[in-house]
């Protein structure tokens, strides 16, 4: 009864303006939370690690498959280029004496569980004769391979070159990685570029 009656104002219209987008510009805040919810990918943690295993383990095959068939594009950076393939075949062209080294310790072992003492001594001389012979190849490696790099190419550096030689006549023929692309005694070619 004596309450006062409150007139409601009337809503105000906003013009619409011709042409326009018919909604209000967002903040920089709405924008940039808009704009980091698009770009955020709707992946957890265990898809991604699922997908970035797949990918490598696809990366590995195909690597190993190369290094198998001797596809060069496909291997690793130590194992590319003319210089590489030809250390690979000439240490692969030639016979070891890393290939007896296996039997010759064998025969060691057998030798020095024997309970001989005189086969446990000839086990003994016969590894370090094995060890000798083993570094004496070695060195020749090194320096032969190391000519024959000088006179095949003359403008590339011989660092790290005779490493890989190194390490790669150490292994067994059969374990080598990549395979072996000729036999032992086959002549080389003259060009490697």
């Amino acid at each position: 009864m004596f309450r006062r009656t409150k007139s409601e104002p009337a809503p105000v219209e906003t013009p619409v303006k011709v042409g326009g987008k018919g909604r209000p510009t967002p903040t920089r805040r709405e924008a940039e939370a808009a704009a980091r919810a698009r770009a955020k990918t709707p992946r957890t943690r265990k898809e991604m690690a699922a997908a970035q295993r797949a990918a490598r383990t696809q990366s590995s095959q195909s690597v190993r498959q190369a290094m198998k068939t001797g596809d060069e594009r496909n291997y690793p950076a130590r194992d590319r280029g003319p210089e590489r393939r030809f250390i690979r075949d000439y240490v692969d062209a030639r016979f070891s004496l890393i290939e007896l080294v296996i039997p010759l310790l064998l025969v060691t072992m057998v030798l020095g569980y024997s309970g001989n003492e005189g086969l446990r001594n000839i086990g003994n001389t016969v590894l370090l004769v094995t060890v000798l012979l083993v570094i004496v190849d070695m060195v020749m490696l090194r320096f032969r391979i190391r000519r024959e790099l000088a006179r095949r190419f003359p403008e590339s550096s011989t660092k790290g070159q005779t490493y890989y030689a190194i390490t790669r006549a150490m292994q067994m023929k059969f374990m080598r990685l990549p395979k072996a692309q000729v036999k032992i005694g086959q002549r080389l070619p003259d060009s490697y570029k």
